[in-house]
C-alpha cells in the first residue's frame, strides 16, 4: 500500500488526463485525480466541464484521424480504447512483468520489457545503429559547448528536482514535440544529425541529461507504456547505474541504452565526476503509422488546452441537457 501511494505520488504523468487540466489564474495546472472506476456514470461525474470539453475535442479529432487513415485499411481502435482508459471509463491497466507500471495512459497490446537492444533490431529501430555510428559528433559538440559554458545545465522544474533529485539537470532540444531554436542553435550538428535520421520522435522529447556525482535518481514511473527511451552515452564515470523493473545495466559511451520508462527504474552515479547521456524518446515500434498519429494528435490537443490556445466553451453534452430542461420547462411550466 505504502509502495503504491509513493508511486503515485512520484508519477505525474499516471493521471494526466483523467486528471486533466482546469483554468487557474496563472493557467493551468493538475485537477481532481479521477479514483472511482466503478461505473461509467461515476467516471464522468467526476470530470470538470473543461474535461468533457476536451475529450469531446478528442472524440471530434480522432473520428478525422480514423476517416484519414481507414482508406489505407488502419484503424484506431487501441488509441480509442486508451482514450477511455485515460478517462477511467474502463479498469487500470496491470503490470506485464516485475516492476511494470503503467499508467491510465495506455494502449493495449504493446510488447513490454525493461531494456530493448535497439542497435540490434534494425526491423524495429532502423535509425539506431547509424545514430551510434556517428555519436561521436554529437560527443564532440556537446563537450565542446560544456566547456564554454560550465552553466550549461539548469534544474528543469520543481517536480523534476522532486523526482529525479537535486543532482539530475537537462538542456531540452525538444520538449512536447517542439523543437527549441535556441537550444538547437547551440548544438547544430546534433540537431541535424537527429533530424536526418527519421527517428519517430514522441511526445516527451529530447534533452542531454546530466548526472551530478554522488546523487541518484530514486525509483519512479513514467507510466506511458507507448513510448520508449534511448540514452545515448556520452560520458560514463565507472560504477554509474540503471535499474529497469528487476534488471541493472550501465550506459557506454557512443551506445544506446533503451528502455521501457513505464517499469519502475532509478539511477545512480557513485563516482566523482558527472555523467552525460543524451535522451530521446520515441514511439513505441509496435504502434501503427495511424496509431502514432491519432496520439501526436491527442496530446498535441493538450498542449493547446494548457497553454490556453483553446477557448472555454461549455460541453456540447450539457449544452443539450440544457436544452432538453429549458424545453421541458416550458410544456410544464417550470414543475
Amino acid at each position: 500500500k505504502n509502495q503504491s501511494k509513493r508511486m503515485m505520488m512520484l508519477s505525474p504523468s499516471i493521471s494526466v488526463f483523467s486528471a486533466l487540466l482546469v483554468l487557474t489564474v496563472d493557467g493551468f495546472a493538475p485537477a481532481l485525480t479521477i479514483r472511482s472506476r466503478t461505473t461509467t456514470a461515476s467516471s464522468l461525474s467526476a470530470l470538470t466541464e473543461r474535461q468533457m470539453q476536451f475529450w469531446e475535442d478528442v472524440d471530434t479529432g480522432l473520428d478525422d484521424v480514423e476517416a484519414f487513415y481507414a482508406t489505407n485499411g488502419l484503424d484506431i481502435d487501441r488509441v480509442r480504447q486508451f482514450a477511455k482508459s485515460a478517462q477511467g471509463l474502463v479498469p487500470p491497466p496491470t503490470g506485464d512483468g516485475p516492476g511494470h507500471q503503467p499508467s491510465e495512459e495506455h494502449v493495449d497490446g504493446l510488447p513490454a520489457k525493461a531494456f530493448w537492444n535497439a542497435a540490434e533490431e534494425p526491423n524495429l529501430f532502423p535509425w539506431a545503429a547509424e545514430l551510434e555510428a556517428k555519436s561521436g559528433v554529437i560527443a564532440k559538440e556537446f563537450e565542446a559547448k560544456l566547456a564554454r559554458d560550465e552553466q550549461l545545465f539548469a534544474s528543469d522544474s520543481a517536480w523534476q528536482n522532486q523526482v529525479m533529485g537535486t543532482g539530475w539537470s537537462a538542456v531540452r532540444l525538444q520538449r512536447l514535440g517542439v523543437w527549441n531554436a535556441d537550444n538547437c542553435k547551440e548544438f547544430p550538428e546534433t540537431y541535424e544529425l537527429l533530424r536526418s535520421l527519421d527517428i519517430p520522435f514522441a511526445v516527451r522529447g529530447v534533452c542531454f541529461a546530466r548526472q551530478a556525482p554522488g546523487t541518484g535518481v530514486q525509483p519512479h514511473t513514467d507510466g506511458r507504456n507507448f513510448i520508449l527511451t534511448s540514452h545515448l552515452g556520452l560520458k560514463v564515470p565507472e560504477g554509474c547505474w540503471m535499474k529497469v523493473g528487476e534488471e541493472q545495466r550501465t550506459w557506454e559511451e557512443g551506445k544506446l541504452t533503451t528502455l521501457d520508462t513505464s517499469f519502475e527504474h532509478s539511477t545512480g552515479n557513485p563516482g566523482d565526476s558527472e555523467r552525460h547521456v543524451l535522451i530521446i524518446d520515441f514511439w513505441h515500434p509496435s504502434l501503427s503509422v495511424a496509431e502514432r498519429a491519432a496520439l501526436e494528435f491527442v496530446y498535441d490537443l493538450r498542449n493547446k488546452f494548457e497553454s490556453g490556445q483553446v477557448a472555454v466553451r461549455k460541453p456540447r453534452s450539457l449544452e443539450e441537457e440544457d436544452g432538453l430542461g429549458a424545453l421541458w420547462n416550458q410544456l410544464t411550466g417550470g414543475s
